[in-house]
């Protein structure tokens, strides 16, 4: 298995766990937010699977799968993190297109809430496009 396989594969149970945070006694508050800090839904917990099923998909598939769901995971990823930083709402659940903008917040809130996608977009888009380079 390539490195950019074991990245793909690293995905796959980053985004399961992800998918699972709502289900573990403890994570969420009595407001039914993860860490206190962002709430998870149905929608959110099947958006992370299908994106772990992918992952595993892409690792299991070969190299070149593992470059193209890393490319294009982590741009979504990414775009959708630095979304959510700039006006309090991402695209990847729809948030943009139904709540106004919150605008720009440099609150520790704001960045904490959108740190796991802008963290994980912009790994996987550098690993896709630096180790996918002879693939």
């Amino acid at each position: 298995m390539t490195l950019i396989q074991k990245f793909a594969l690293g995905y796959f149970v980053v985004l399961l766990a992800a998918a699972g945070l709502n289900y573990v006694p403890g994570i969420t508050d009595e407001a039914g937010l993860a860490f206190g800090i962002f709430a998870l839904d149905l929608f959110d917990d099947m958006l992370h699977l299908v994106s772990a099923l992918w992952a595993l998909a892409a690792a299991l598939l070969g190299a070149r799968a593992s470059k193209v769901f890393l490319v294009i995971f982590g741009a979504l990823y990414l775009g959708d993190g630095t979304l959510g930083f700039l006006t309090g709402w991402g695209y990847l659940d729809f948030g943009i297109f139904t709540n106004a903008s919150d605008g720009l917040s440099f609150t520790l809130f704001r960045v904490l809430a959108n740190l796991p996608h802008i963290a994980l977009g912009g790994v996987a888009l550098v690993a896709g496009l630096r180790l996918g380079r002879t693939v």
